[in-house]
C-alpha cells in the first residue's frame, strides 16, 4: 500500500493518513440537504471529495465510505408543507436529482448512505447520553441544547473562540440559536433536540423530552458513530462546514464518548462565479443543469471543478470551461491513437505495470491531491511524447498509466467514449464531411459536423485524417 498525505485542518499542517489496526479506513463526507438542486460550490466539494477516495483505492487503501442525506430540518419542512406533500415524498425527489447528477458526474457511490430520518432512535439515544454527562440540558418547551462552554476543547477545529461567541454585541451573544442554520456570529449553545411546533405540521417524533424532531449537527455525529464506530479516520466537507457543524460533531461527539471524533479533516474552498461570490442576490447560485444547458457536458464541467488545487478558491468562468473542453479532446485523442497502436479492443482491459511515464502526475495526487499540478504533468508527458517514435511495446504502458490516471481523476468514463462503436450513418456523414473539406466545400462540411455533433459524436481533425467519438 503506497501512503498519502493531505493538510488536516485539525493539526493545521500536512499528515500521512496512516490506517489503524488494519480495519478498513472509514470516511465519512457530509452529504446535501435534499430540498434543492445541488449548486455547482457544493459539487466542487462532492468531486474533490471523490478524487480522494479515488486515490485512496489506487493506493491500496480499503475503504468504507458514508455520506449522509439531511432530509429534516427547516428548509425541508418548509417546503413540503407549502406544496402539501409528505416530507418524504418531498425529500426523495431531491434525492433522486442529486444521485442523478452524480451519476453524470462519476461519482462513486458510497457503501453506506444513511438518512437523518432513519435514524432518530440512534440520535435519541446520544442526546440522553450528553444529558448524562452534564453536557446538554432541557429549555420549558421540552428542546434540549448543548452546552458549549462544558466543552473546553471547543474551537480546536476552526480556531473560533468561545469568548466571542458569548460576547457578539451585534446580536445579543451568548443567547441559544434555535434555526439550523445561522451566521458565525449567531451561536453558542445549539439545539440536540426542538420541541414540536405548529410550523412543524406532523414531521415530529416522539422522545423523552416529548414529541420533536432532532437539530441539524446531531445527526452526523449519531449516524458516523454507527457506520464507522466512534472515531472517524477522515471527516470531509467543504470548508463552510468547519463552523459551526464541524466544530459542533466535535464538541458532542467527543463529549459523549471520551475519543477522537475524527483523525483526519478535509476541507476544500469556496467557488466563485466570475470573480465574485455565490450569494442568492447576485443570482449567480447554478446547478449542473443550469451550465449543462450552455452547451457544456458533465465531464467538461468536472474538469473545470478539479483544476484548482480544493484549498484554493476556484474562479469558475466560461473560459475555464473552454479550457477544460479543450483539454479532454486532447485526452480523448490520445486514448484513441493508443487504442489504434496497441489494437486493444478495449483500453479497459489494458494491464497497468507501474509508473513510467506519469509518476510524477501520480505524485502529485498522493501529495496532499494537488490535481492542478497532476494534470499539469499529464499534458507535460504528452506534449514531449512522440507516440511513433516510442517503442511498441511501451504503448501498452503508457495507454495503462494514462487511464490508471483518469481512473483516480473521476474521469475514467471517457475511456468508454473511446471504445464507443460509430453507428454506419455517422461514419458515412464523417466520411462525406472529409471528402467535403478536401475539396474545400467548408459550408457543407460546418454542416455536416453539426449533423455528427447532433446525433452525439464528436470529430477530431489531423492533417492527414480525422478521429471520431462519442461526445462526452
Amino acid at each position: 500500500m503506497e501512503i498519502l498525505s493531505i493538510y488536516n485542518t485539525l493539526t493545521k499542517n500536512n499528515q500521512e493518513l496512516m490506517v489503524v489496526d488494519g480495519r478498513p479506513f472509514g470516511v465519512y463526507c457530509c452529504g446535501p440537504t435534499v430540498y434543492n438542486y445541488a449548486h455547482l460550490g457544493n459539487f466542487r466539494t462532492f468531486i474533490l471529495q471523490d478524487i480522494l477516495l479515488r486515490v485512496l483505492k489506487v493506493a491500496g487503501y480499503e475503504v468504507k465510505f458514508v455520506r449522509n442525506l439531511t432530509d429534516v430540518d427547516d428548509k425541508t419542512i418548509k417546503n413540503s408543507l407549502a406544496l402539501g406533500v409528505s416530507l418524504r415524498e418531498f425529500t426523495k425527489k431531491w434525492e433522486n436529482v442529486f444521485h442523478d447528477d452524480c451519476q453524470r458526474l462519476n461519482l462513486l457511490v458510497p457503501d453506506v448512505e444513511p438518512r437523518a430520518t432513519e435514524h432518530i432512535k440512534e440520535q435519541i439515544a446520544l442526546i440522553e447520553k450528553l444529558i448524562s454527562k452534564g453536557h446538554a440540558y432541557m429549555t420549558e418547551d421540552g428542546s434540549i441544547y448543548y452546552d458549549v462552554s462544558s466543552f473546553g476543547d471547543y474551537g480546536k477545529l476552526s480556531g473560533v473562540n468561545i469568548f466571542n461567541l458569548e460576547h457578539q454585541s451585534a446580536n445579543g451573544g451568548g443567547d441559544r440559536n434555535e434555526s439550523d442554520e445561522y451566521a458565525r456570529e449567531s451561536v453558542r449553545d445549539f439545539a440536540l433536540w426542538k420541541a414540536k411546533k405548529a410550523t412543524d405540521g406532523e414531521n415530529f417524533w416522539p422522545s423523552p423530552w416529548g414529541d420533536g424532531r432532532p437539530g441539524w449537527h446531531i445527526e452526523c455525529s449519531a449516524m458516523s458513530m454507527k457506520y464507522l464506530g466512534h472515531t472517524i479516520d477522515l471527516h470531509c466537507g467543504g470548508v463552510d462546514l468547519c463552523f459551526p457543524h464541524h466544530e459542533n460533531e466535535i464538541a458532542q461527539s467527543e463529549a459523549a464518548t471520551g475519543e477522537i471524533f475524527s483523525r483526519y479533516w478535509f476541507h476544500t474552498a469556496h467557488l466563485l462565479m466570475d470573480g465574485e461570490k455565490m450569494s442568492k442576490s447576485l443570482g449567480n447560485i447554478f446547478s449542473l443543469n443550469d451550465i449543462v444547458s450552455k452547451g457544456f457536458s458533465p465531464m467538461v464541467i468536472k474538469y473545470a471543478l478539479m483544476a484548482c488545487h480544493y484549498s484554493q478558491q476556484l474562479n469558475f468562468t466560461t473560459d475555464g470551461l473552454r479550457s477544460a473542453a479543450s483539454a479532454i479532446h486532447r485526452i480523448i485523442t490520445i486514448l484513441s491513437r493508443l487504442k489504434s497502436l496497441t489494437g486493444c479492443a478495449s483500453i479497459a482491459d489494458v494491464p497497468f505495470a507501474g509508473w513510467k511515464y506519469f509518476g510524477e502526475a501520480w505524485m502529485a495526487l498522493k501529495t496532499d491531491l494537488n490535481t492542478p499540478r497532476c494534470l499539469g504533468s499529464i499534458f507535460s508527458v504528452l506534449n514531449e511524447l512522440n507516440l511513433e517514435s516510442l517503442p511498441s511495446h511501451q504503448w501498452k504502458h503508457c495507454l495503462a498509466e494514462i487511464c490508471k490516471l483518469l481512473y483516480a481523476l473521476g474521469l475514467d468514463n471517457m475511456s468508454n467514449l473511446v471504445d464507443a462503436i460509430v453507428p454506419g450513418a455517422v461514419q458515412a456523414m464523417a466520411e462525406e464531411r472529409w471528402a467535403a473539406k478536401l475539396s474545400k466545400n467548408f459550408t457543407l462540411a460546418d454542416e455536416l459536423r453539426q449533423k455528427i455533433n447532433d446525433a452525439g459524436w464528436e470529430i477530431n481533425d489531423a492533417k492527414t485524417s480525422y478521429e471520431i467519438f462519442k461526445s462526452f
